[in-house]
């Protein structure tokens, strides 16, 4: 088993409390607070100003209400995104004031339909808006809430003048966070924008890897090899973990691999994603009867992650993370 702070990983809120409020909202954000995450995910991208907003994507069509808003009939486009075309309407095609004009809405309705009864409730954060919760939050709470903010698309808006780093940074140094025992990780798919944040911020970061494909910058042949002994000693030039597919680390079918062990000798934290109670997104066996919106058994699926060593975990269930952490830390197995 590899070694690790198996009895103690962090748990990281998944775009929030993601699984029950809609995501990147400060509804979102505040449940996964008071569940105990210890960090909270705003995936940023920028307005047409400039600001720093938090949506998994710059295309907003599934997450707000823009559509309804026939002031922004016009702005419907289409775009190259990471060498794909996406039609919908964008961040950055959008100021600050206006974006705020729009509310929030689930983006899964068909797995998580309770979640609609909160559409229309919260507007789009800002990255100043979230660094304050987190900042509240733990001066009310006594513990101190983290940020895991990841920058999305960073070469895509570096191509149109909208580069994300100085941005983030700036934001990190006003709120006195540009440190290396700050209360923060940086996130990206991308290898360039982090090897560039590494020459301008001592918090550390976190080199995302998905199952398939490879860094949309172009700087790596594949996350595939990324992830071998040889790759991970690479990453471990510029980075301080890896944000890997957790199906990276247990297939859907047949053993473990040897990743967590493999990163932890390079030197790597180890932050799988992302763990969800839907059987939609569960490996097979943990799975529940019924349909794809049925809960299964998420918390057994974190434990077992747990024991093979990560150092922390997405969850869109920060509850269920923290409860299924708790279970192994009480295990006499893994009492120190």
């Amino acid at each position: 088993m590899a070694t690790g702070p198996a009895t103690r990983p962090i748990v990281i809120a998944h775009r929030g409390a993601s699984g029950e409020r809609p995501e990147h909202t400060l509804l979102s954000y505040e449940l996964a607070i008071e569940q105990g995450a210890d960090f909270i995910e705003p995936d940023l991208v920028p307005t047409k100003d400039g600001v720093l907003v938090a949506r998994h994507e710059n295309e907003i069509s599934g997450t707000t209400d823009v559509a309804a808003h026939p002031e922004f009939a016009a702005r419907k486009t289409t775009k190259t995104i990471d060498g794909a075309p996406v039609t919908g309407w964008f961040t950055e095609d959008f100021t600050l004031a206006e974006l705020k004009t729009l509310r929030a809405k689930e983006r899964l309705p068909q797995l998580r339909p309770g979640n609609t009864r909160y559409d229309g409730q919260a507007e789009i954060p800002t990255f100043d808006e979230i660094i304050a919760l987190a900042k509240k939050a733990s001066r009310e709470s006594g513990r101190t809430i983290g940020i895991y903010p990841e920058t999305k698309h960073p070469s895509y808006f570096a191509s149109i003048g909208l580069p994300l780093e100085e941005r983030l940074v700036t934001k990190l140094r006003e709120a006195g966070w540009d440190r290396a025992d700050a209360p923060v990780f940086i996130q990206s798919f991308e290898v360039a924008n982090l090897k560039k944040l590494k020459t301008m911020t001592r918090v550390p970061l976190i080199q995302l890897m998905s199952a398939s494909g490879a860094p949309a910058d172009g700087a790596e042949p594949s996350y595939a090899a990324m992830a071998t002994p040889k790759g991970l000693k690479h990453v471990a030039e510029y980075a301080a973990g890896i944000g890997p597919e957790r199906t990276m680390i247990l297939p859907a079918s047949g053993p473990a691999t040897s990743l967590v062990a493999d990163a932890h000798a390079a030197g790597l934290e180890v932050h799988p994603w992302t763990f969800r109670a839907e059987n939609f997104f569960l490996l097979p066996a943990y799975r529940s009867p019924g349909g794809p919106a049925e809960h299964g058994r998420l918390a057994e699926e974190i434990v077992y992650f747990i024991g093979l060593g990560v150092d922390g975990l997405f969850s869109d269930y920060p509850y269920i993370a923290v409860s299924a952490r708790a279970s192994v830390s009480a295990s006499p197995a893994h009492r120190r």
